[in-house]
């Protein structure tokens, strides 16, 4: 990150008095993605990015594991399955631009028992409905060509998955947006939103900022902006943290690409995998924990408001109660590495516990409603002249370009931008 200090570190200082024609609030990849399709597509709007941290992409961009999502998981039909393809071929167009680069490792995911045989079929099913490129069902011999020391009785590769880094496509998105004449506002922790005559006026703790519309990606702090903003919309973020042990150099050939379980729909999260890294590093995790902050990457870190706020929620304990098992097996795993080692030892019986250093966690923004259901797909919403971003979970960061097309298309019309 160091060749990029300029476009996250600093903020820019806008003259005493200005207006923005347009807010966005947030400056993940998310909100960035969106301010940069709104400046093509109207160029010469005023437009201000305003983000709470003193440098860009610090949380869900920032913790990412990096993968180029292909589509291979979503309900055709549904807003993941429609943006993540169309987002996924816009950002590697994005990055060719740039010289960033990513790369097309593949992502195999594997049945290690015959009752996974049926949610495999599933799997490519909706993979092929969705239009993923190159989708192939494999048999143990071509499993064990393509992942070597991976377990599995049969599988599904999908070649065109790949890694990037998103945090370097973010500031090259924020440094596109200052060259179109936006302004990035950094340190400006939002603390209320009032209407105006004919504007909203932005409360910060660095004083206010005013624009005639407003357009809220706001991560895990998406629900309470929303409150903030009028919005009585019955979603609640409740974070998640995951945990995840790196492959020592040594055995990092123990992994080609991507190695994923075959997902089980009886559960939230996914189940721990393998991630190879744009930096050649290999991932292995995460768990899902609950995290007691909602930017708690420790273990010991702890928010009593966002605990609070979290253990207040009907949906939370609606969500609990039917997971209690499984919940109390990912604290278990988290809490003594040995379980960790042996649940990723499914996949890859070579693995050793000494071949694994404890790594970066990284904390999900879950949106619960409140009867105890998890909201899976994006959300994008809002009422008068304020959008807001709801829900963007896991591909959210491939399909940014796409999400922020929708976003900057719904603004053009309902704004009546000019």
């Amino acid at each position: 990150m160091g060749s990029f200090p300029d476009l996250g570190a600093s903020g820019d200082r806008p003259p005493a008095g200005e207006r923005f024609d347009l807010v966005v609030v947030g400056g993940g990849i998310v909100g960035l993605a969106t301010a940069y399709r709104l400046l093509l597509a109207r160029p010469g709007l005023s437009l201000a990015i305003v983000e709470k941290e003193a440098e860009l992409a610090r949380h869900q961009t920032g913790h990412n594991s990096g993968v180029l999502h292909s589509g291979l998981y979503y309900p055709p039909g549904s807003l993941k399955a429609r943006l993540c393809r169309e987002g996924k071929a816009a950002l590697e167009s994005f990055a060719d631009e740039h010289g960033i680069p990513y790369q097309h490792c593949g992502k195999l995911v594997v049945a290690i028992e015959e009752a996974e045989l049926p949610r495999l079929d599933e799997l490519e099913r909706r993979g092929r409905a969705n239009g993923v490129d190159g989708l192939e069902a494999v048999g143990p011999e071509r499993l064990r060509e393509l992942e070597p020391h991976a377990a599995g009785i049969r599988g599904l590769w999908s070649p065109r998955t790949g890694v990037i880094d998103f945090r370097r496509v973010a500031f090259a998105f924020a440094g596109e947006i200052r060259a179109r004449g936006g302004v990035i506002l950094t340190g400006r922790r939002v603390t209320g939103l009032r209407e105006g005559a004919g504007e909203r006026i932005i409360l910060t703790q660095a004083g206010e900022i005013v624009g005639r519309d407003v357009i809220v990606c706001g991560g895990l702090h998406a629900d309470r902006l929303a409150r903030l903003a009028g919005e009585t919309d019955a979603l609640r973020i409740v974070p998640f943290r995951g945990d995840y042990y790196t492959l020592r150099p040594a055995a990092r050939d123990l992994v080609r690409g991507l190695l994923y379980p075959v997902p089980d729909p009886r559960f939230p999260f996914l189940g721990v995998h393998f991630t190879r890294r744009i930096d050649g590093a290999v991932w292995a995790g995460p768990n899902a924990v609950l995290a007691f902050a909602r930017e708690g990457y420790r273990r010991r870190d702890l928010s009593p408001r966002d605990l609070a706020e979290t253990l207040a929620y009907r949906g939370f304990w609606r969500l609990a109660r039917p997971y209690l098992r499984t919940g109390l097996a990912e604290i278990w795993r988290d809490a003594w590495k040995p379980a960790f080692v042996a649940a990723l030892r499914r996949y890859v019986p070579e693995l050793r516990a000494d071949q694994l250093d404890f790594g970066p966690s990284g904390v999900r923004a879950q949106a619960l409603r409140p009867d105890g259901t998890l909201e899976d797909d994006f959300v994008l919403g809002g009422s008068g002249h304020v959008l807001h971003v709801g829900n963007a979970p896991s591909p959210a960061a491939t399909a940014s370009p796409a999400i922020g097309r929708v976003l900057a298309d719904a603004a053009i019309e309902r704004f009546g931008l000019g």
